[in-house]
């Protein structure tokens, strides 16, 4: 009885902690997975891999939709839906929440949009899912700015675990087109020069 009364007043409160930390986890696991597909780093591709990114992407926005809506029901910050829905309008650390409010809408149109990918157009819609890391990185910053539990070293350490390998793969994946990009640069050098050599072999 004495845990249930503690915990009932700050259940919403609870419930939507457990929710954003399990969005966080789902969101860094389906980023990893979308990397380590569009890298061409997984050995194994194919309809296994996109079903995986699928299904954890969905998760995440479900997270995220249970994150915003149970906190309506906390007694002491009682937010209205506009609030909870619609950035700058909350007094409960403006910034920090309203960056997440910002990043959930973003992955839930970069995640919705992919079902509309034949009429957006695919290297269309492929150039705008490279933002789906952006709203990622705008979680992270919610998370450790608007997180109850943000200075805690179980969080801080969760948060480095769970963050740390797409953050690296994300790193990669800039990189290595650069990189491809002056490899071809210096294949086509050698190329320029014996198409003209010819030409001055006869003058």
């Amino acid at each position: 009885m004495t845990l249930s009364t503690a915990v009932a007043p700050h259940l919403f409160w609870l419930v939507s902690s457990a929710a954003g930390i399990a969005a966080l986890v789902l969101s860094s696991a389906a980023v990893c997975v979308g990397l380590l597909m569009g890298g061409r780093l997984l050995t194994r591709r194919g309809p296994d891999a996109r079903v995986l990114h699928e299904a954890l992407s969905l998760a995440t926005l479900v997270a995220l939709a249970v994150h915003g809506l149970t906190l309506i029901g906390d007694a002491w910050l009682h937010p209205s839906l506009a609030e909870v829905a619609l950035p700058f309008l909350g007094s409960y650390r403006t910034v920090w929440t309203s960056i997440g409010i910002v990043a959930f809408w973003m992955l839930a149109l970069l995640g919705l949009s992919y079902y509309f990918r034949g009429r957006i157009g695919v290297r269309r819609w492929r150039s705008l899912h490279r933002l789906t890391a952006l709203a990622w990185l705008m979680g992270i910053v919610h998370s450790l700015g608007d997180g109850t539990d943000a200075g805690q070293l179980w969080f801080l350490a969760m948060t480095a675990i769970v963050t740390i390998p797409p953050l690296v793969l994300l790193v990669v994946r800039h990189l290595r087109p650069a990189a491809s990009r002056r490899e071809g640069v210096l294949r086509e050098k050698p190329a320029i020069r014996t198409s003209r050599s010819p030409a001055g072999a006869q003058s």
